[in-house]
């Protein structure tokens, strides 16, 4: 059994409030706009396997380090992720290159900082999974998170992590992460 972290949009910000939750995940997923690479650096000091893909803002070093469009497996779960994906109503070309090696059974994505977690009849009855955003930069009131735990063939325990946005975040850490 593994327990996951799914997050998104951090734009440079690990906020303190989701160590209990890296700490105690079996993986952490990172589906884009990390914001820096040491942001990157911080999630692989807790030597915890990390799948992620680079987002729109991340830079060439991050780019480097991860894919736009990732398929893996968690126990016996077959996984995509993507950072810009749209949604189940209307899916952006980078999930439709995303599916083009089959439909996976969760498909991670971000970019639009606004969580989203259902089921796509359309696609075998696919796990959507946006987690909102993380971080602190841009217009969401409410920081998100995901967590789950997969056993096998089996997704469950879904839950979504809320914060209240920390407005006493210094200025210059936000501007980091544009």
């Amino acid at each position: 059994m593994k327990k996951i972290l799914i997050i998104s949009d951090t734009h440079s910000y690990l906020d303190p409030r989701l160590l209990p939750h890296v700490e105690s995940c079996d993986q952490i997923w990172h589906a884009g706009d990390w914001g820096s690479v040491q942001l990157a650096d911080q999630l692989i000091a807790y030597k915890k396997p990390i799948a992620g893909v680079y987002g729109n803002i991340d830079d060439r070093m991050i780019r480097n380090m991860y894919p736009k469009i990732m398929r893996f497996r968690c126990e016996e779960v077959n996984i995509a992720m993507t950072h810009i994906a749209g949604a189940p109503s209307s899916y952006k070309p980078d999930a439709y290159e995303a599916f083009s090696r089959g439909i996976p059974q969760i498909f991670v994505c971000g970019h639009s900082h606004i969580l989203q977690v259902k089921r796509d009849i359309k696609r075998n009855n696919m796990l959507f999974i946006n987690p909102g955003a993380a971080g602190q930069h841009g217009f969401h009131p409410i920081q998100t998170a995901i967590q789950l735990k997969i056993d096998g063939s089996r997704i469950f325990d879904v839950e979504i992590i809320q914060m209240e946005r920390n407005r006493k975040v210094p200025k210059e850490m936000l501007e980091e992460g544009k």
